[in-house]
């Protein structure tokens, strides 16, 4: 598991929602988000960014290239 799908995944459950929730939110399909926490594929910039802005935390710390959030 990729550091940015750790993270992802601990950053959803540390706001207590469902991928499904998650998944509405962010405006993408619920497989799609799964593939990312389980670090099968990547998403593309502009859904990145709405992670980033969704889970109040920079691309940098997503991406794992940085501990700030």
């Amino acid at each position: 598991m990729s550091q940015f799908s750790e993270r992802l995944t601990a950053l959803r459950k540390q706001k207590g929602i469902s991928q499904a929730a998650a998944a509405k939110e962010l405006n993408v399909a619920l497989r799609g988000l799964q593939n990312y926490e389980y670090g099968d594929t990547e998403p593309r910039l502009s859904i990145l960014i709405r992670m980033a802005d969704f889970y109040g935390v920079s691309i940098d710390y997503l991406a794992g290239r940085t501990d700030t959030p």
